[in-house]
């Protein structure tokens, strides 16, 4: 398979081989509008900061409010995520100074440098759903042969890392702590100083809000608002590319709009949480064209059969990617540790 490199979006974006009909139509929707733009920045960053200051007042009040507020902090730092990863791919205006200057102040709020996601979310719109391509951007998925001839202790890391307490609580805010303070050694300059650049202003903006708020309180609200918020986003990632029926294939037989159709989910969510999460659930209309902003997504689902065709996950069957821990090359599926018990129990490999 043919692939060229463009440097819209993306210094090392990759462009998807010739289909039939679909880049006519995703044309339609990838011209970003500014007033929608600036009008999803105004309806989601003024509330948060609103937000900021009514849970420091609801602190005298009760701490059943204040956890309630930070749950509602959560939702936008949600929707501010999306905006960030929108203008990450050069989508959410026109201007590229206007996309990298709200992805920078997003990111920021975020706990995310923008360039330094911006070159890795790449790579992971440029390999998804290819096995041969695993490991940058993505949730850990081991194939069951790879499972079965594992070592011990790297089964154990497996498990460990896919067990839904770690996957979903702490690992979300070891990830935006930690993980996101650290430059790739395998990223550029600007990578590497995206990274430098936010880790001081976000000592910056703890050093104001502490002076603000306190210290003890700032510390408390921020991890109460990014553990609501991180949960979220990493169950919306992982139920967008660890679903039933999803699309996993070796580099020789993988499809760029296959991917995109079969390997991201519809995740069809009541209208409030759609809202929250900018529409981020017409994921496979994203993944085949990145450039659509997100505030034109559910106008092309609603208008072009070649989406309304994909199958929804909807909220309730999505508690059944809780299980998916592998995927079953040999029945092009994604399997639990119990049922891969069943299948290999006369294998001879413990600690399952």
């Amino acid at each position: 398979m043919k692939r060229k490199t463009t440097g819209v979006g993306s210094e090392s974006a990759v462009l998807p081989p010739e289909t039939s009909g679909w880049r006519q139509i995703v044309a339609k929707y990838q011209r970003p509008a500014a007033l929608r733009g600036l009008w999803q920045v105004a309806n989601t960053l003024v509330p948060y900061a609103a937000l900021w200051y009514l849970m420091f007042v609801s602190l005298s009040v009760s701490y059943w409010l204040t956890a309630l507020l930070a749950l509602l902090a959560g939702g936008f730092l949600v929707r501010a995520f999306i905006i960030f990863h929108d203008c990450g791919h050069g989508s959410f205006f026109k201007s590229s100074l206007a996309n990298h200057a709200v992805g920078i102040l997003t990111g920021v709020l975020c706990f995310t440098p923008y360039y330094r996601w911006r070159w890795e979310h790449a790579v992971h719109h440029a390999c998804a759903g290819d096995l041969d391509r695993r490991g940058t951007g993505d949730v850990w998925t081991l194939t069951v042969q790879e499972y079965l001839e594992a070592s011990r202790w790297k089964r154990f890391a497996y498990r460990l890392a896919r067990n839904p307490v770690i996957l979903f609580l702490l690992a979300p805010l070891f990830l935006f702590l930690v993980i996101e303070r650290l430059p790739s050694a395998k990223a550029g300059l600007r990578e590497r100083l995206s990274v430098y650049w936010t880790n001081l202003i976000l000592i910056l903006v703890a050093a104001g809000m502490s002076w603000a708020f306190g210290f003890k309180t700032y510390v408390v609200l921020q991890l109460a608002v990014l553990s609501v918020a991180g949960s979220a986003g990493v169950w919306l990632f992982y139920i967008q590319h660890q679903f039933e029926g999803v699309y996993w294939k070796r580099a020789q037989e993988w499809d760029y709009a296959d991917a995109a159709l079969h390997g991201s989910s519809y995740y069809k969510l009541p209208r409030i949480l759609q809202w929250f999460s900018g529409n981020i659930g017409f994921h496979h209309i994203h993944h085949l064209s990145p450039r659509i902003p997100n505030y034109n997504l559910e106008r092309c689902q609603r208008s072009e059969p070649l989406f309304q065709a994909v199958k929804p996950v909807t909220l309730l069957s999505s508690l059944k990617s809780f299980h998916f821990r592998l995927w079953d090359e040999r029945h092009g599926k994604m399997v639990s540790f119990r049922a891969l018990r069943g299948l290999h129990r006369s294998s001879g490999v413990s600690d399952f």
